[in-house]
């Protein structure tokens, strides 16, 4: 099941989401801490989607929560247009949601150098933004496996709605391994498999440097051969020339093969499982008019793929960079 509609659960979902604290970006740590133990009141349907999803995954690599309590659009503040989020902005609903459907899942992260070092991101159109960014509008936001070439990646990407593109024009693509790899003959896979190959890295981990070239190394596929998992950065990877550079190509056409299109809509609460999918955006039309496009994203690490390292793990933690070699 990648989709269940939580409308008939409004009630409960806004009566969890009032006791939160009101301004969560002075206290995040006590924020997530309050979140945690709300995530043990959802209701069932929403518990057993979360926690079968964070347990085995699915086929499509993604669980959309759609029918979540938002506010009504003359009620949101205007689109930013700048990051991050001031400390003392209250809370919006979505907000809310991805705070405690978050915490069932694992831990909120931040990373140090991406963003200001924050959890919580606005996801907005920005004028001139990098081709990498996700303030991308007009064109295509490619396929990429979230930091992939991070040691600490995030397990799953969490996008909340809260106000969509004016045309509804913009579809949030995932691809899943494991549609993909069927579509793969062995010899590719093989060839994919526990491979490292040189991968660029986004401009916020350069440090500064314009190109620093390709500093680390991504195994495009790797874990359980019969299930494996995706490393995958159409822009970023830098795959040895030969055999190596047309198993990559291969790889890619069949992540395109799989794709399947998200409407986000205001309500809609996306999980992406960042260790098994690639995803990416197609174009919008910004107006510029306070009323564009509105996510809101967080990153969640679980114990799975050794993601908390240490054991001593918060939710609000902010980590630094290391490269995958």
């Amino acid at each position: 099941m990648a989709t269940l509609d939580v409308t008939e659960h409004r009630d409960h979902l806004l009566a969890l989401a009032a006791q939160l604290p009101a301004v969560p970006r002075q206290d995040l740590y006590g924020f997530l801490d309050v979140a945690h133990k709300l995530a043990q009141e959802l209701p069932y349907a929403v518990c057993d989607a979360l926690d079968t999803f964070n347990r085995v995954g699915n086929e499509d690599g993604y669980l959309l929560l759609r029918g979540l309590p938002v506010e009504a659009d003359g009620e949101l503040p205007p689109t930013p247009t700048s990051t991050p989020a001031p400390v003392g902005r209250a809370l919006l609903n979505m907000e809310a949601f991805l705070a405690i459907l978050g915490r069932r899942l694992g831990l909120h992260t931040g990373y140090a150098e991406l963003r200001s070092g924050t959890v919580y991101h606005d996801v907005y159109p920005s004028p001139g933004a990098h081709h990498l960014s996700s303030e991308t509008s007009e064109t295509l936001l490619e396929f990429h496996t979230e930091m992939a070439y991070h040691t600490l990646q995030p397990n799953y990407v969490m996008l909340a709605c809260s106000r969509a593109d004016h045309e509804r024009e913009a579809q949030t693509l995932v691809g899943s391994i494991r549609k993909a790899v069927r579509l793969l003959d062995p010899e590719t896979v093989g060839r994919l498999h526990d491979n490292k190959q040189p991968c660029e890295v986004d401009v916020a981990f350069r440090g500064g440097v314009e190109d620093p070239g390709a500093i680390a190394e991504v195994k495009p596929l790797y874990g359980p051969l019969d299930d494996p998992l995706l490393g995958y950065d159409r822009e970023l990877l830098k795959p040895h020339p030969g055999s190596d550079a047309d198993a990559v190509e291969k790889l890619s056409r069949s992540l395109d093969d799989v794709t399947e299109g998200v409407f986000l809509t205001p309500g809609d609460v996306l999980v992406i499982d960042n260790f098994r999918t690639t995803h990416a955006r197609t174009p919008f039309t910004p107006r510029w008019d306070g009323r564009d496009r509105w996510l809101h994203r967080v990153y969640i690490r679980t114990n799975s793929h050794g993601q908390l390292p240490t054991g001593g793990e918060r939710a609000g933690d902010v980590i630094t960079f290391t490269p995958r070699r």
